[in-house]
């Protein structure tokens, strides 16, 4: 079996040195006599022994004491800690039968651990999980799960189950283009879908083939093959497919994922949690653990830590094998995923959509006599104030508000004002302002009085495009006789002010990537005299806020070639403050702007107490722009919608 780091043993439990069956056995048997047992005993012996290891002890107490192992575990020990105990004892193949039988038997189908299962394992993993199955139950797989299953969902499973994934290595470039065809006209070119081309493809073919499809169908439709099964198929069949691209692409960064969700939010999804550390252990933890901290900046390790408690909580982190935040220090293997990111995010073609859009059939006297009637008299009738101004782009809003003045001699904005309040008006009056009048205002509040709000200064400047930033500029003046620049200048010091500054000078390149440019600004912010950190940070300046988003993604690509690490992580442990902040909202903006937008709006509702004032800005700025792509990434990395995480 040939994996792509060669055949580094990757799992975090190995043989232990001078194993002797005999004594754990007895070892065992001890710990369990007595009143409650001895569970850290237990933990401490079958966590530091591999798999094979645990099956010789299993014999040797049966010999010795003519008991069954696993049933005294079982009586000793209960709740999760059990469940995580008893899965170790098992052989992989018989652990996942048994995942798979828990999943089917009884009311209702656990789908998310079907998936999961059929979706992730090899070709030998599935043939062992088949002869398992039959073993332990005298029951066929197959047959169970299509008695528990319909329709191309089943189709899909049955296949996964024949365990008949092409394995060579060798890829005909004509096959690539024929299956990229194939999907683009079996989804996107036609009324309906054929799923069964989707099956047979995504079924079928090669690991090496499929991600080489992958990145050929991106070039050819302009979006990843996850967009397209997302529009095409639905439901269970929907989830399936996507699990299968996801392990296909990495099997590790999948695993990573379903533990970062199991574990994010409320309550930890223990079933899932188990599952994966018992049956990652000996194959891919280590690829697990890397990707974990690329991908959520913190490590697996300290995310168990802080879910978990207890002698489950033991047993997972010894599972786990170490902390990847201890040395802070990132691997290879993590160098290429941070690689292949900004090589995704270099090709990836998308088309920015917000969510307003123009009304047809416009009427802005219509509008203005409607606004006027539902502020007049008693009480003010919001629904109508709410309908109408979602529903108009902003330029029409302007329209509305001409007219109302010439109609009326009042100004919108002033009766507004006095007829709601609150977060309410907040929103509804900065959807009256041109966007960058509203963004000025912003900036001018972030300012204002006490003590500054650099997060707000920061999210408008670093993600605001050349022609966005003039209008500011512009605006700011016009509303407050002051320039931007003067205000930021008296109002932030220090290598922030200088980055603020120039950022607010709007004057990004607006080219391409140039190649070799690219790899002397990566050797330019690459190559630290050490404790020199002033330089550093005016390196970064000089690079980050004056290159073209194009290149400053070869520029990061080419840091991780050089350096193993990725920019963000670099500029999190060189710098710090407002400085840190600053530049890494500048990098993930360039990684990926709706992305950024997607994980302010998550943080601005989580936990207790909503930050309105995030929430708000984001919303009302973005609308027009990319609020629809912030959906979609925001659905894609906290599995709920935003519509969800609003009400």
């Amino acid at each position: 079996f040939f994996s792509p780091q060669g055949a580094k043993y990757r799992g975090s439990i190995h043989d232990f040195p001078d194993f002797d069956p005999g004594r754990d056995a007895e070892a065992l048997y001890t710990a369990m006599k007595g009143f409650g047992g001895d569970k850290e005993a237990i933990l401490e012996l079958i966590t530091s022994r591999s798999n094979k290891q645990r099956q010789e002890i299993c014999q040797s107490y049966k010999s010795l004491y003519g008991k069954d192992l696993i049933a005294d575990l079982k009586y000793e020990l209960t709740g999760k800690f059990e469940r995580l105990i008893v899965g170790l004892m098992r052989p992989l193949a018989y652990c996942d039968a048994k995942e798979i039988k828990d999943a089917i038997s009884g009311i209702g189908t656990d789908e998310k651990c079907l998936i999961e299962i059929l979706a992730s394992r090899t070709n030998e993993q599935i043939h062992q999980l088949v002869a398992a199955y039959k073993d332990a139950y005298e029951r066929d797989l197959e047959a169970d799960i299509i008695g528990d299953t319909s329709g191309h969902f089943q189709k899909m499973l049955v296949v996964l189950l024949q365990g008949t994934r092409e394995e060579d290595d060798v890829v005909s470039e004509d096959l690539v283009q024929q299956d990229v065809q194939d999907l683009y006209e079996a989804g996107e070119l036609k009324w309906g879908t054929d799923e069964a081309q989707f099956v047979y493809i995504l079924g079928n073919r090669s690991k090496q083939h499929l991600r080489l499809v992958f990145d050929e169908y991106l070039k050819t439709t302009g979006k990843p093959i996850e967009a397209s099964i997302r529009g095409e198929l639905s439901g269970d069949f929907e989830k399936l497919m996507l699990a299968v691209v996801k392990c296909i692409r990495s099997t590790p960064e999948y695993f990573a994922e379903r533990l970062f969700k199991a574990m994010k939010g409320l309550g930890t999804r223990d079933n899932t949690l188990i599952r994966i550390m018992v049956s990652r252990s000996e194959l891919d933890m280590l690829d697990i653990r890397e990707i974990f901290r690329t991908k959520y900046e913190k490590s697996l390790y300290s995310m168990i830590k802080n879910d978990t408690s207890g002698e489950y909580k033991k047993a997972l982190l010894k599972l786990c094998g170490g902390d990847d935040d201890a040395a802070g220090q990132f691997f290879p293997e993590a160098a290429q995923v941070a690689y292949q990111m900004w090589e995704l995010s270099a090709v990836a073609r998308v088309e920015l959509k917000g969510t307003v859009r123009p009304a047809n059939n416009f009427n802005p006297d219509a509008d203005a006599k409607a606004l006027r009637k539902a502020m007049k008299g008693l009480g003010t009738d919001e629904d109508t104030i709410i309908d109408i101004i979602t529903h108009r782009s902003n330029a029409q809003r302007q329209q509305i508000r001409q007219i109302f003045k010439s109609h009326f001699g009042r100004d919108l904005m002033a009766d507004l004002k006095s007829e709601i309040s609150g977060d309410l008006a907040r929103l509804i009056l900065g959807l009256m302002m041109p966007p960058a009048h509203y963004d000025a205002k912003q900036l001018k509040k972030a300012m204002e009085g006490a003590g500054t709000d650099e997060k707000a200064l920061i999210e408008i400047l670093a993600t605001r495009t050349n022609a966005e930033i003039r209008a500011i500029c512009e605006a700011y003046k016009e509303d407050y006789h002051k320039s931007l620049e003067d205000a930021l200048s008296s109002d932030t010091s220090g290598h922030f002010k200088r980055i603020l500054i120039s950022l607010a000078t709007g004057n990004r390149e607006e080219g391409g990537e140039d190649r070799d440019q690219a790899r002397e600004d990566a050797q330019e912010i690459a190559d630290r005299p050490s404790g020199d950190k002033t330089s550093l940070e005016t390196r970064f300046m000089t690079i980050l806020c004056t290159r073209s988003y194009p290149h400053l993604r070869r520029v990061f690509q080419e840091f991780v070639k050089m350096t193993n690490y990725d920019v963000e992580h670099t500029i999190k442990k060189e710098m710090s403050g407002d400085v840190r902040d600053v530049f890494v909202a500048i990098v993930q903006s360039v990684k990926n702007k709706p992305l950024f937008f997607a994980d302010k709006l998550y943080k601005s509702m989580k936990g207790a107490g909503t930050d309105e004032k995030t929430l708000t800005r984001i919303m009302i700025s973005r609308s027009e722009i990319d609020l629809l792509n912030i959906r979609r990434e925001f659905i894609e990395k906290y599995d709920k919608s935003l519509h969800q995480a609003i009400e």
